[in-house]
């Protein structure tokens, strides 16, 4: 893994303002021991850094109000530099939450560039209907490992497939394949934008959206996320101004704005770019033009009978269940006559 930073911020320094007191103490030191043990006469003295003596002398004690006078000095300047830092505007608790990215967050990468080819195959006998998505993936992942920073990642993909063919399985095996944090996120059940991305603050449930609190509680750069984006909603506010979900979506899949993308919620820079991003629909032209430009769909088909019995037997060793339960799961699956889990007839 490589260790990358993850906020475009500088976390404030807690040992700053000692580090300044005492670089003022030693310069005040100097000026006392200078003013005792040196008598310069008035026509050629001067005051410049080079007549003062290299080190300080420790043995000269600062009286008191010479110690506050630089201990105020010394937090005027801590707060100068502090206040280009957008993290000392954040409430003490939101503050405690990002301290864990202070030291920035793995990023795994993909390496030998052959895993590329491993992971592909594994996934394609895994599930081969779903080999148009499994044939981008293993592209993409290609190029990432010959990249300069060969991180485990994929551009923007989006699955449109009857429900119900295994859109999420493939997106979670992709994920534990990569060795990297997989999540799915349900559209259905977040308001718009404000589940995934967070809310800005003055709303009545302002708060960090799941993407954020996944890299926070992860530590990892680069997760995979899998939206169904068709699903998605939008909410109006009562000044009129709407936030939907594929609007807050579209800077997070372009790769240059991704990578100065801004908190609603803590109104800081965080890099996006490494993100792999799989957006799932059931029909794709009730999709916004603007996503589709970014994302052109791959259209996949229901699995056969002949695919799912063969992913039933997988799935039944892998999960210990006995030659009888898997003989039963496959024969209900031939009776069904149907592909996917709904009937090829209706549809459902």
């Amino acid at each position: 893994m490589l260790r990358i930073p993850l906020i475009h911020a500088t976390f404030p320094d807690p040992g700053l303002k000692k580090r300044i007191e005492d670089r003022l103490s030693r310069h005040w030191r100097r000026l006392d021991a200078r003013k005792v043990s040196q008598e310069v006469p008035s026509a050629v003295g001067t005051t410049d850094e080079a007549d003062l003596p290299e080190e300080p002398a420790d043995n000269f004690d600062i009286p008191y109000p010479a110690q506050k006078r630089i201990a105020r000095r010394a937090e005027r300047i801590r707060a100068r530099i502090d206040e280009r830092s957008p993290l000392t505007r954040l409430k003490s608790e939101d503050g405690k939450r990002l301290e864990v990215l202070r030291g920035g967050v793995d990023l795994v990468v993909l390496s030998p560039e052959h895993r590329a080819d491993e992971i592909a195959a594994e996934l394609h006998a895994e599930m081969p209907w779903m080999g148009r998505a499994t044939e981008q993936a293993w592209h993409g992942l290609r190029r990432s490992a010959q990249s300069e920073v060969p991180a485990a990642r994929f551009g923007a993909m989006l699955l449109d497939g009857p429900p119900g063919i295994g859109k999420s399985h493939w997106a979670r095996s992709l994920a534990r394949r990569l060795g990297v944090p997989g999540m799915v996120t349900e559209a259905t059940v977040d308001s718009a934008s404000f589940g995934l991305v967070g809310s800005q603050r003055g709303w009545g449930n302002a708060a960090p959206g799941r993407l954020v609190n996944l890299l926070i509680a992860e530590g990892v750069a680069n997760p995979v996320v899998l939206d169904e984006i068709e699903k998605a909603g939008s909410v109006t506010s009562i000044k009129g101004q709407t936030y939907s979900l594929t609007d807050a979506m579209l800077p997070l899949l372009e790769p240059i704005s991704a990578r100065n993308w801004s908190c609603p919620y803590f109104e800081v820079g965080f890099d996006m770019s490494w993100i792999s991003w799989i957006l799932a629909s059931n029909d794709w032209p009730s999709l916004p033009a603007p996503l589709l430009s970014r994302c052109p769909p791959i259209r996949l088909e229901r699995p056969t009978i002949r695919d799912l019995k063969a992913f039933a037997s997988r799935e039944g060793l892998r999960r210990g269940l006995s030659d009888l339960s898997i003989e039963a799961i496959c024969t209900a699956l031939e009776r069904s006559g149907g592909g996917g889990i709904g009937c090829q007839t209706c549809g459902r």
